[in-house]
């Protein structure tokens, strides 16, 4: 029994060191589990405030109307509904006729305009020159014929003092005669005293009336010099106005230049309408909702089709208010594609002036009394970083939903 005894007594410490290391590694397993743990909720808590995700975001783009900017008949249309187009290619062609016609006629304008011009042109030295010598010839007049206005005075001054002399040995002839008449009567003087008396008187008188009509012709002369002083006197204020008959013919060659510059205008206007005869493609894009059509009439601004551009797309996610806290503009982004799953790295660029309950048609009236706080959402703009270098050939299209993650720390 004591053996017995000895051996149980043996067997317990034995046993006693097998069993205690077990409950030690559980509870070695339980703290490093706890720490494992702790670990992860720490990393998932600092994940989720190093960036901010929201499921709330799509692709959008610019959707372009396509319209004529000019009148015609369609005669050709060269895409098809959703056909991808590049820009430049045709999209459909106008009856050009009416508007080629319309290139001719402003051609000619321009032509003779041209030839107006060039003749104001020459106008304009060549009266230069002639108002220049028109204003010495009338400065020569005016002197000439001031000279002559002084000549014909002199002229009637000698013709005065001529008449003055005949009226003078008139008066002596005449009152020789009346002393020789009675004297020839009786004898005293001789018959041929007499008949020389008689002729000297009429000599005289002849003298006298040939010295008033050169004295009524001098004045004469002296009125025809005055006139022709006048005349030359103005045409020498006419000449004078060279400079300004100069001067108008100057605005009548800026006239004809305007004119050209004009019938410039329209020729590059017509131009112009016949350039949009042909309808293209003003960006790379696929053609959606067409409605032109083969021998269509259209007018200027009347749609023809929408085309969705693919060159500037960007993201608008709507991020709640809550996720705007370190959110600012120019933080990187991951944007997930959920139709092609595929990622593209992007920027935040704009952060919405308002949220989009006020945005909306019908914005809320909180102010009514049934006010329940509801966590509200803001646009923001992501835009990306590069997406003809990241994908050249993407899928991407207005509309598509996408997951943005923006790196906030």
């Amino acid at each position: 029994m004591a053996e017995t005894n000895r051996a149980a007594a043996q067997a317990e410490p034995v046993e006693e060191t097998e069993v205690t290391p077990a409950p030690k590694r559980r509870r070695g397993f339980v703290i490093v589990v706890v720490i494992l743990l702790v670990l992860v909720g720490v990393g998932l808590w600092w994940r989720s405030t190093y960036s901010e995700d929201t499921d709330d975001a799509q692709v959008n783009g610019h959707l372009i109307q396509v319209s004529a900017r000019i009148s015609g008949q369609v005669l050709k249309v060269d895409v098809e509904e959703n056909q991808q187009v590049k820009k430049g290619d045709v999209i459909a062609e106008l009856d050009p006729s009416d508007y080629q016609v319309a290139v001719e006629n402003a051609q000619a304008a321009l032509d003779s305009a041209r030839a107006f011009a060039q003749a104001a042109q020459v106008n304009v030295p060549l009266t230069e020159i002639n108002t220049g010598s028109n204003l010495n010839a009338a400065n020569a007049d005016v002197s000439g014929s001031h000279a002559s206005v002084l000549q014909a005075q002199k002229q009637l001054a000698a013709a005065d003092a001529r008449v003055a002399q005949a009226i003078a040995n008139n008066t002596k002839a005449q009152a020789d005669l009346k002393r020789y008449t009675p004297l020839v009567e009786k004898d005293v003087i001789s018959k041929l005293q007499y008949d020389a008396a008689v002729a000297a008187a009429q000599s005289t008188a002849a003298a006298l009336a040939d010295a008033e009509a050169s004295d009524e012709a001098a004045r004469d002369g002296i009125r025809v010099a005055t006139e022709r002083e006048k005349q030359a006197e103005a045409s020498q204020k006419y000449a004078l106005t060279g400079p300004q008959q100069v001067a108008v013919f100057n605005a009548r060659y800026k006239q004809a230049q305007a004119q050209v510059e004009q019938a410039q205008a329209q020729l590059d206007q017509a131009k112009l309408n016949l350039s949009y005869t042909t309808i293209v493609a003003p960006e790379d894009g696929i053609i959606t909702r067409k409605s032109v059509e083969i021998n269509q009439n259209v007018s200027p601004g009347q749609n023809l089709l929408t085309l969705v551009s693919l060159e500037d797309l960007w993201i608008t996610a709507n991020f709640k208010e809550t996720q705007l806290r370190h959110m600012v503009a120019g933080q990187k982004v991951q944007i997930h594609v959920d139709s092609t799953g595929k990622d593209y790295s992007g920027k935040v660029t704009q952060i919405g002036g308002a949220t989009g309950s006020v945005l909306s048609l019908f914005p809320p009236e909180n102010a009514t009394g049934n006010y329940v706080k509801v966590v509200q959402r803001v646009p923001v703009r992501i835009d990306f970083t590069d997406l003809a270098k990241e994908d050249p050939n993407h899928e991407l299209r207005p509309g598509l939903s996408v997951e943005p993650k923006v790196r906030v720390k």
